[in-house]
């Protein structure tokens, strides 16, 4: 990488183990593209749970020139597996590998590439969660902590943005979500 890795901990004390396996993880991406500028990992513990049993948030964002950034935002969901922290460690960064590997295919001509991130329309909005009525009539899941800058609570029905998605365990789920200014060109 680039500069160095930056690593951050919320409701988690800072740990010199936990930051050592993260290390080791952000080594095998660096390993698969030596051209990534930065990387961000954010380990969380949230403390809003209704279940017994707190998983682990791990959040990376990667900056790689030539493509978009790569954002994982692995919130496990209910479900003991991410209790562990190293396999909620390796989980986030498997994904953040399966997205850096689609975008090194994409560069090597792969993968037919389209124009810029998907954009669409904020068709529903819940507690913690909302749709997307994408430009392709597809419809899009999106959780809360995937709206940049924290901005759920200030998004509304109507409102244009753009998304990058991925493949869940339900369907497509958009991974980042960012407001369209009214001023944004088609």
């Amino acid at each position: 990488m680039q500069t160095p890795l930056q690593i951050a901990f919320e409701g988690v004390g800072h740990s010199e183990t936990i930051e050592a396996w993260i290390r080791e993880e952000a080594k095998k991406l660096d390993h698969m593209d030596e051209h990534i500028t930065s990387a961000r990992v954010v380990v969380a513990k949230p403390t809003k749970r209704h279940y017994a049993g707190a998983p682990y948030q791990i959040r990376i964002h990667l900056t790689v020139p030539g493509g978009a950034d790569i954002n994982v935002n692995h919130d496990p969901g209910i479900g003991k597996r991410h209790d562990d922290m190293k396999v909620a460690i390796h989980d986030a960064f498997r994904a953040a590998h399966r997205q850096l590997e689609d975008m090194l295919r994409k560069r090597q001509g792969h993968v037919k590439t389209h124009e810029g991130s998907p954009r669409g329309v904020i068709k529903s909005l819940l507690q913690d969660h909302g749709f997307i009525a994408a430009g392709d009539e597809r419809e899009v899941y999106f959780h809360r902590n995937s709206v940049a800058a924290g901005g759920f609570d200030g998004l509304s029905v109507g409102e244009r943005v753009s998304f990058s998605e991925e493949t869940g365990d339900k369907g497509q789920q958009a991974t980042f979500v960012r407001l369209l200014r009214k001023h944004t060109v088609d």
